[in-house]
């Protein structure tokens, strides 16, 4: 079965290209189960409810998220009526919201999505290598399992990939907004990522629009920043998983550039 993980979501222009492109690619890919990091879709930072229902309404199975979670406070409530959105597991258990949902792909196979975020020149969490450990140890008969981890530094990420190896079907970076090209099978059956990069306007610095963002690195003062919205592109990860182990029998990176009809 093939599963499709949509890299960080970037504000409108990111999620024209999700709702343009995303039935076409499920309809092309044969993809089972379509799951995207949403943490920025709402004007680059943060997510509402009515952007997670509009991303959920184009096809979605389930959002991630990261540390910018919590940026919008609308979307604290929300969490209760939709556990399809997921926060990074690790936020202590009193947070609103669960780091992990297990949901029925297309064809009816169980599928859990693990939401789990970085600590190196991150914000405090609890540890997100035990908190794994956790989770797994209570997941049941579900093989195939996709692991979000938003994280900063490369070393943490393949450090999580080599930790889960064996345990679970695939283990995909975010957060930086750039595609790392170290797509690939671990021994032990999980498909590696550093990072899915970014779905949005690549016309940008990371997302942000490009002159703001060189301005703050040539003055050092404060900018407000804002969304860029040129030159669209949909990053992604398509991992082939055999559903009766959950090992990846293929990974590929997935890239669509995105040109919004008149």
């Amino acid at each position: 079965m093939n599963l499709l993980f949509i890299g960080d979501v970037f504000a409108s222009a990111g999620r024209g290209a999700v709702g343009g492109l995303l039935q076409e690619i499920i309809s092309e890919e044969k993809i089972q189960l379509a799951v995207a990091n949403a943490e920025n879709a709402a004007g680059g930072f943060g997510i509402t409810p009515l952007v997670a229902d509009e991303l959920l309404s184009f096809g979605l199975d389930v959002l991630t998220t990261g540390n910018h979670v919590w940026d919008k406070r609308e979307i604290h409530d929300y969490f209760a009526r939709q556990p399809r959105l997921l926060r990074p597991a690790n936020y202590p258990d009193e947070l609103p919201g669960r780091g992990m949902a297990i949901v029925k792909a297309r064809n009816g196979v169980e599928c859990a999505v693990i939401n789990l975020q970085g600590r190196v020149h991150m914000v405090a969490t609890d540890c997100p290598f035990k908190k794994a450990d956790a989770l797994l140890a209570g997941i049941g008969d579900v093989k195939v399992r996709l692991v979000d981890f938003h994280a900063e530094v490369t070393s943490e990420k393949m450090a999580m990939g080599w930790h889960l190896d064996g345990r679970v079907s695939a283990v995909i970076g975010t957060h930086t907004h750039i595609a790392t090209a170290d797509t690939r099978i671990l021994p032990g059956g999980a498909a590696y990522q550093t990072d899915a990069g970014m779905t949005g306007p690549y016309d940008s610095i990371i997302g942000v629009d490009k002159s703001i963002v060189l301005r703050r690195f040539l003055t050092s003062l404060p900018v407000r920043m804002e969304a860029a919205r040129k030159g669209v592109e949909l990053h992604a990860v398509i991992v082939d998983v055999d559903e009766s182990t959950g090992r990846a029998r293929s990974a590929r990176r997935y890239t669509r550039s995105f040109v919004k009809s008149l």
